[in-house]
């Protein structure tokens, strides 16, 4: 399959791994801060430190970021297993669309937080947010697209 022979439920697949992919740097990098009690590099744009050193940054002591992190490996095993065909092209996307509304729902609740309750905002959470809106958007329409090529 040459590049210009690509359809668009592959182009959509390449999409959603580059954006996947975004997502995991993010996510490693939030817990790679977040475990080394490092000081993120947000060069004075938002109060990363406010944000991941906050109580909101854990849930029963397991960063976030490295649930961010585990949910974005799972999307791109996911992925990557659609092109065995069968039961993960079948399901793949579906499960992709799972974790993304999971995903984006919870994304929301946090930058709620981040606004009305810490009054400060994490430039790194915002570009999982919106990979995660991303991601959900793309979902649909492979979802959607899936149907019409039935």
């Amino acid at each position: 399959m040459t590049k210009n022979a690509l359809t668009l439920s592959e182009k959509l697949r390449r999409l959603s791994i580059a954006l996947v992919a975004v997502g995991l740097l993010d996510s490693v990098y939030l817990t790679w801060i977040k475990l080394a009690h490092a000081t993120a590099a947000c060069a004075g744009i938002g109060d990363c430190e406010a944000v991941n050193s906050s109580i909101y940054s854990e849930i029963a002591g397991v960063p976030i970021a490295l649930l961010g992190a585990g949910a974005y490996l799972v999307m791109l095993a996911l992925l990557l297993l659609e092109s065995r065909g069968g039961f993960w092209a079948e399901n793949g996307p579906l499960g992709v669309f799972g974790l993304s509304l999971v995903g984006v729902l919870y994304s929301a609740y946090l930058t709620y937080i981040e606004v009305a309750v810490l009054y400060a905002i994490c430039p790194f959470c915002v570009i999982s947010a919106i990979v995660l809106v991303a991601l959900l958007g793309v979902s649909v329409v492979r979802l959607w697209h899936a149907e019409d090529e039935e």
